[in-house]
This record gives C-alpha cells, sequence and structure tokens, in this order.
C-alpha cells in the first residue's frame, strides 16, 4: 500500500503535466500531504495565502488526479498548523482535562476484595515506593483499570508537576505510528513517547499481532526502561492470554508486577453506590441502595451508569431517589443488556482496527490478500454474532449478493480449521468486540 506522501507525489508529478514547474514550486513547495482516509486527502499548508489560493484554483485538478489514480472522487481538505496538529494526533486533551479534573483519583476509587491488590500496586507506584515496572491491571471492561491509571498519573502529576506523563489508548498508538510514519515523521513519533517519565497504555491487547507496531513498542519500552522511566499498561487479558502478542514483548510485559481486577463482590457495590451519591452531594436510601447492588452485578460502569439515571430523575424532573426510580432505572439497564448485541457496524470497526484497514476498504472492492483477507473475516463474524441473514450482510458490504458471502463463510471456517494462528486471530476479534458491548 502506497504513503500518503507517495500518493502526493503522484498527484504532483500528474499536476505537472498541466502546470509549469515554476507554478508547481511556488504554491506547493510548503505543502505536506498528512493523510489519506475516508475518501478525502488531508494537506498541511502552513501558508494562509498559499492555502487559500490552492482551495480556489488547484482543488479540482488535485481531485481530477485522485480520481485517475483510485477511480472514485476524492474530497480534498487543506489544513493549517492548527488543525492538522487538532486532528491527526491522538485526542489527548478529554484524558488530560479528567487528569486534571480529581474526578479519577485514589481517593474517588472504591477498594474491595475484588481490587485491592491492584489498587495497592497502582498506590506504591505513583508514591514511588514499589519496584514495579511495569505495573500491569489487567481484567474486563468496566471494572476501574482506567481509574486507576488516571490516578497514578494524578498523584504524580500533584507531587511532580514537571514530570512528562502520556497516556494514550492502545489503538490510538497504532493510529498515531501509522499516521506519522506515512507522512514520514516517524522520529517525531518516537521522540514523543521515549522522553516521557511515565508512560499509560491503556488496552495495550490493540497492538498484538502488529508487527510494525509491535516493534515500534518493543524499542519504546526499552528505552524507557532502561533509563528508569514507568510504564503502566492495562489490559483485558493477561499477556499469557494475547497468542498474538511478540513473546519479545510478553517477557517485557511480565517483568514488572501483574495484577488483576475482577467483577465487585456486593459489599464493595454498595459502596460503590453511595460513593457515586454522595459524589452528587446526595444521601441514597440503604434498601435503594441494597436493591441496586444486589441487581446491577456485572461492573463499575454499569453501576454508576444506573446510578447516573436514579440521579437525573431527580435533577431533570424533580423525582426524588425513591425505591421506584430505583426500580425503573435497574429495569431499564436489565432490558438493554438483555437485547445488548453487537452490530454489523461495531463488528466492522473492530476488524478494521484490529488489521489496521480503513473501513470503507473492507466494504468497499479492493482484492488485495488484506483487504480480501479482513472483508471475509468481518462477514464471518458479523454472521456468526448477529441475527443477520447473508442477503442482509452483503448489503453491509457494499451490497454483495449472498453467494460472496457465503464463499467468504467457507473460506473464514477452511482458514480457522487449518491455520492455527488464524484461528486465534478470530478468536481475538472477537474478545475486542464483546469488550466494547
Amino acid at each position: 500500500m502506497n504513503s500518503v506522501a507517495d500518493i502526493w507525489k503522484i498527484v504532483l508529478s500528474r499536476l505537472s503535466q498541466d502546470l509549469s514547474e515554476t507554478t508547481i514550486s511556488t504554491w506547493f513547495d510548503e505543502v505536506e500531504a498528512v493523510s489519506i482516509k475516508d475518501r478525502t486527502l488531508y494537506l498541511h499548508c502552513p501558508n494562509d495565502f498559499k492555502r487559500s489560493t490552492i482551495e480556489s484554483m488547484f482543488s479540482d485538478r488535485i481531485k481530477d488526479s485522485l480520481r485517475d489514480i483510485y477511480s472514485a472522487d476524492f474530497d480534498v481538505k487543506l489544513l493549517s498548523t492548527a488543525e492538522s496538529t487538532a486532528l491527526f494526533e491522538p485526542e489527548v486533551k478529554k484524558s488530560t482535562a479528567l487528569l486534571d479534573s480529581g474526578e479519577f483519583t485514589f481517593d474517588t476509587f472504591v477498594v474491595g476484595e475484588s481490587n485491592k491488590m491492584a489498587y495497592a500496586a497502582a498506590r506504591a507506584v505513583a508514591d514511588g515506593v514499589g519496584h514495579y515496572n511495569p505495573l500491569f491491571i489487567y481484567g474486563d471492561s468496566g471494572l476501574g483499570k482506567t481509574h486507576l491509571i488516571y490516578a497514578i498519573a494524578h498523584q504524580i502529576r500533584t507531587t511532580r508537576p514537571s514530570a512528562k506523563i502520556i497516556y494514550i489508548k492502545g489503538d490510538d498508538f497504532i493510529n498515531e505510528f501509522i499516521e506519522l510514519v506515512r507522512a514520514g515523521r516517524g522520529s517525531e513519533f518516537r521522540a514523543k513517547y521515549r522522553d516521557a517519565d511515565l508512560l499509560l497504555v491503556d488496552d495495550v491487547q490493540f497492538v498484538a499481532g502488529k508487527e510494525q507496531v509491535q516493534n515500534e513498542f518493543f524499542h519504546t519500552f526499552n528505552t524507557l526502561y532502561e533509563a528508569g522511566r514507568q510504564i503502566v499498561l492495562t489490559s483485558d487479558r493477561p499477556p499469557s492470554d494475547m497468542h498474538l502478542l511478540d513473546d519479545r514483548l510478553r517477557t517485557r510485559f511480565e517483568w514488572g508486577l501483574l495484577v488483576d481486577v475482577q467483577p465487585p463482590d456486593f459489599e464493595t457495590r454498595l459502596a460503590i453506590v453511595k460513593n457515586k451519591a454522595a459524589q452528587w452531594g446526595t444521601v441514597i436510601d440503604d434498601d435503594i441502595a441494597r436493591y441496586i447492588a444486589e441487581n446491577v452485578t456485572s461492573n463499575v460502569r454499569q453501576l454508576e451508569g444506573t446510578m447516573n439515571k436514579i440521579l437525573a430523575y431527580r435533577d431533570l424532573i424533580g423525582r426524588e431517589m425513591d425505591a421506584d426510580a430505583a426500580h425503573r432505572a435497574v429495569e431499564d439497564f436489565m432490558k438493554k443488556n438483555a437485547n445488548l448485541a453487537p452490530t454489523a457496524a461495531m463488528i466492522i470497526t473492530e476488524t478494521s482496527r484490529y488489521f489496521g484497514i480503513d473501513e470503507e476498504v473492507i466494504k468497499g472492492p479492493s482484492r488485495s490478500r488484506e483487504a480480501v483477507n479482513a472483508r471475509q473475516a468481518a462477514m464471518y463474524l458479523v454472521r456468526r454474532m448477529t441475527n443477520l441473514s447473508t442477503p442482509d450482510i452483503g448489503r453491509e458490504f457494499g451490497k454483495r449478493d449472498h453467494t460472496t458471502v457465503l464463499h467468504s463463510l467457507e473460506q473464514i471456517e477452511k482458514k480457522m480449521k487449518s491455520d492455527p494462528v488464524f484461528n486465534q486471530t478470530i478468536k481475538e476479534i472477537t474478545i475486542n468486540i464483546n469488550s466494547k458491548r
């Protein structure tokens, strides 16, 4: 697959057939291609005058060149430096705001039997009294792993304001790596992560199976570890269960301390309910708190969601936190989760993320080996995890007929039987999909 820089060179070559060398050098000398996705070519031009001139005079020519290259219509967007940074660096503003807000601290974390080891380890790392590097926290979604790593960052930021702290989700790490390497800015990526005092990676399981990303992560890990910098990782499973993880990374993930978080027991759930009410400046009746804790048992996130709904009754329609409101919120939760199943769109998104291929490519006409492999895997998973018929599945993938879908299903089933690694790939994607539910 050509990089975006290569595509831009081809576009300029085509433009030079109609435009003079002087015109090309005058208007395009400061232009850099930063991304091409969702049928849009994103160009960065720091000069406002040149940017507006290109948009008015040359945009249609660029689109024509892209149509010749791809046999499809593309849009072109010229970005300022600020716009380019905002669009193509990972979304860290939200996580930074959360670190600063004080919402996710050790003081607001409810400790119970299911998470006390993870809590103690996180506190030790934050206080600098442990030698747990890396600290690897694993467990199902919604059990407080992200809360703990935010708490670590918040504590270190409080005691060491000058510390360079980087928080990123595993899938964002992958996307940023791909974008910057394609744009020829790999050194910028490396400098950013290898200069951190504290590196926090949430959902690190997403790097498994991505050869180039794993290699980059391996060298980043080594650089930080050898410099005595702290690394904290979270995952939905321990390294030993990441069957597509590079052995070098698996070994390093296990160098420090592995701790798990389990679904909260009744006492912890009850404490979480009361703690949430206290955060909202209210007191909840013991019977109501017990009712919620007895019926919402899966994870902390669902408990908090149920509490938020009850508190919304109070604030939005002036209804007190009575038993009826609690029953209604819990019933709504039960109904929602009884019917909760992944959609075709969710499955395509997670398959796209896993293989590192754009969703539009998976659903589009490309016949490259990578695209076909990802497309057939997605079709198989949609068939297995939803109630969609083969014609319905075909429509989800660019109006393909049901015979194409059947062929894809057969190919995947054959490959799973003959190739243990690919069989594990399907399992990994399934786990990723289920973790989003």
